[in-house]
């Protein structure tokens, strides 16, 4: 969760189960009214309208951003989810109204906010505090983040979920997921119930502050003698379910130094992509969300702050050993091979139909151009994403074989898009090979 200065407007979240209910068949009501008049207007013209045509008018895309917006929560997180790990699997229509959801949330009034707090640490918290800044500096969909200043002199960044989340998770995914259904734009060969369920798994992790809490102190003792990486330092004192409590690093949004020095936005990058690879292969624990507000970048010290720990996911060695797999034999240019660690991930079934299926393949083929190249590959100077996402748009519309990935493999993919994706804005340029060799090897490197 990044740390500056949140521009959002105090919004009460709406934290019973019921009246989160009924903000969503609101909604529903909403839009269907609009369709309806919509579709008299050009029956009315002599047009025969489509599902489509009705739902996705910009009033309609407005009100369901607005309103998972102004729920936060779960509801506002599976939006979230939908468009950045189904971006290449939903029509664009639709990955374009959930992806609004990515902006910032509203945060919330001062009298919400001294409950949770007076719940989590006691009527008499605020003597804890030589300073407790009320106006959050950032806002997002499970909570906020406060800067203060305890009495015996830390200076911490506390971060607050919202009322209700936890509770509301389930309900919440459950009616985002009827109402992505009654659209009629989900196709009809696409199973969203594994990416719900998990959608479910990991919001439950994500509301536990104190799972996160011990994720970043992992990760912070994992990259503890790393003089290219700062962690915030986990406070357990003031640690609980649902305040998480760290140490507070200043730094500036990693993703405005497009204008900094080429190699210093080498380096930057160098290091993101090579702790990504050891992530995979050698920790085979991954911080999976690809926002950049996750990366802060020290101007002093060129160190890059890590933040939000709520997203962190183990792997079994099996997956990263399939992935050690598929890039060797990819880099080897043996398609058979590919297709075999494919298989063995669970990107291709028996039953996906031939053309598919090569289509699947020539896509890893695609992606594996960086990798390919010799030296440095130029971020800035490359059409490659433009290309895959052609790509991924020609297979999505055989909607008949739309297959979802296995979820790990899909948390995979998200992180390697949102990685690549700042690297483009960067203009970075890397050698990505010589940062993927060291893995390569079975067993890889730690």
């Amino acid at each position: 969760m990044p740390h500056r200065k949140s521009d959002s407007k105090p919004l009460a979240v709406p934290s019973s189960r019921l009246s989160r209910i009924a903000r969503l068949g609101g909604l529903a009501s909403g839009i269907a009214g609009s369709m309806a008049a919509e579709g008299a207007r050009q029956l009315a013209q002599g047009r025969r309208p489509s599902m489509g045509e009705l739902l996705l008018t910009p009033g309609n895309a407005m009100k369901v951003a607005e309103q998972l917006a102004q729920m936060r929560g779960a509801a506002m997180k599976v939006g979230q989810l939908l468009s950045m790990d189904a971006g290449d699997l939903l029509p664009p229509e639709l990955a374009q109204i959930l992806a609004r959801l990515r902006a910032e949330a509203h945060h919330m009034p001062g009298a919400q906010l001294k409950k949770v707090l007076a719940d989590s640490w006691g009527p008499d918290w605020l003597r804890r505090f030589a300073k407790f800044d009320v106006r959050p500096i950032a806002a997002a969909s499970i909570g906020q983040v406060h800067r203060a200043l305890t009495r015996d002199g830390r200076d911490l960044a506390i971060k607050v979920q919202y009322p209700g989340v936890r509770r509301s998770i389930d309900s919440d995914v459950n009616n985002v997921a009827a109402l992505m259904r009654l659209s009629g734009l989900v196709p009809k060969g696409l199973d969203l119930a594994p990416m719900l369920a998990e959608a479910k798994r990991q919001l439950h992790e994500e509301a536990d502050y104190q799972r996160e809490g011990r994720c970043l102190a992992r990760f912070g003792a994992l990259l503890a003698e790393e003089p290219g990486f700062a962690v915030p330092a986990l406070h357990a004192d003031l640690t609980t379910r649902d305040v998480l409590a760290m140490s507070y690093l200043e730094g500036v949004p990693v993703d405005g130094l497009t204008k900094a020095p080429q190699a210093e936005r080498d380096r930057v990058m160098t290091l993101l992509i090579d702790l990504m690879f050891r992530e995979l292969f050698a920790f085979r624990l991954m911080q999976t969300d690809p926002n950049f507000a996750n990366y802060r970048y020290q101007p002093e010290t060129g160190r890059l702050i890590l933040l939000d720990f709520g997203a962190t996911r183990e792997f079994p060695a099996t997956l990263a050993q399939g992935y050690r797999r598929l890039l060797r034999a990819g880099l080897a240019g043996d398609r058979e091979g590919v297709r075999g660690a494919a298989a063995e991930i669970g990107f291709i079934g028996e039953a996906l139909p031939e053309r598919v299926e090569q289509a699947m393949l020539e896509m890893f083929e695609l992606s594996l151009e960086p990798l390919r190249s010799p030296g440095l590959f130029d971020f800035g100077n490359s059409d490659l994403a433009l290309r895959i996402r052609d790509g991924s748009l020609a297979m999505a519309a055989d909607r008949d074989h739309v297959r979802m990935p296995p979820m790990d493999a899909l948390f995979l993919q998200r992180k390697f898009a949102g990685i690549y994706l700042l690297a483009s804005r960067l203009g970075a340029r890397v050698d990505l090979r010589a940062l993927l060799e060291p893995h390569l090897e079975d067993g890889g490197q730690a």
